[in-house]
């Protein structure tokens, strides 16, 4: 196992409230657990990743109102999430050509982290700093919902402008996240190759690019917001650079 039952506990809850973030809501109210254990599991296993979740819910909010638990061959957990939303909906849908494109952090680390804990073969052999490799690995096994920039987007947008803003998070990865906002937009995207964010520590060799655009796992926010509020966004937050921007057009594949 390369994650303790606490790790996946959390993840479980982070990748969850990573999903009510990315539709716009910051009050993370309850969940339900669905779990499925074989009778063979040890109960210390059971407790260690409900303290995983509990640790999760005291970091971001919400609290377990119920769910069901049952026997299986094979160890499984389903979440539902609750949260509520007002103005600040967020939605793939809502780009339009002229908005710019932002990513609110780095990407990756996590597809690094899971190739650090598995013995993957890397990219190739630029070595890999101490501190990179502990980055990588908590980015992988301790996901963290991109809270902050949620609150830094609402904070940040100019009065003059209405509520119009597409976003999803990158947990499927970069690229597909933006693929995901054209698709749903019916337009294209531009990417900037020098803007593409990635840990000042990461290797230079190009050969590590895949990783940062199609990793996934990363749980960072990507938006498509009108330049204006992109602008401000960038200036507020420093995690967050403006990458792209929105283009009339057809998706392509």
């Amino acid at each position: 196992n390369i994650s303790s039952a606490k790790d996946i506990g959390w993840k479980c809850i982070t990748t969850n409230v990573s999903d009510l973030i990315c539709s716009g809501s910051e009050n993370i109210i309850s969940f339900t657990v669905g779990l499925v254990l074989p009778p063979s599991t040890n109960w210390k296993w059971v407790e260690k990743l409900y303290e995983g979740m509990c640790e999760a819910m005291k970091e971001f909010g919400g609290e377990i109102i119920g769910g069901d638990c049952t026997a299986g061959e094979k160890k499984m957990i389903s979440i539902t999430a609750i949260g509520e939303m007002d103005q600040t909906r967020l939605h793939r849908g809502n780009a339009i050509p002229g908005d710019f494109i932002v990513s609110t952090g780095f990407h990756g680390l996590s597809r690094l982290g899971l190739a650090l804990l598995t013995s993957e073969k890397l990219p190739s052999d630029a070595k890999i700093s101490p501190q990179l490799a502990s980055k990588a690995i908590k980015a992988h096994k301790r996901p963290y919902p991109a809270i902050k920039a949620l609150k830094a987007l609402i904070a940040s947008k100019p009065e003059s402008t209405k509520w119009r803003a597409a976003g999803t998070d990158s947990s499927d990865g970069l690229i597909e996240s933006i693929r995901g906002i054209c698709y749903s937009s019916n337009c294209q995207a531009v990417l900037s190759k020098a803007s593409i964010l990635k840990d000042p520590l990461w290797p230079k060799d190009s050969n590590w690019n895949e990783w940062v655009l199609n990793g996934g796992e990363d749980y960072e926010l990507i938006l498509s917001l009108p330049k204006e509020w992109a602008e401000a966004l960038s200036t507020k937050l420093k995690s967050a650079k403006i990458i792209g921007f929105i283009k009339k057009g057809k998706p392509n594949i």
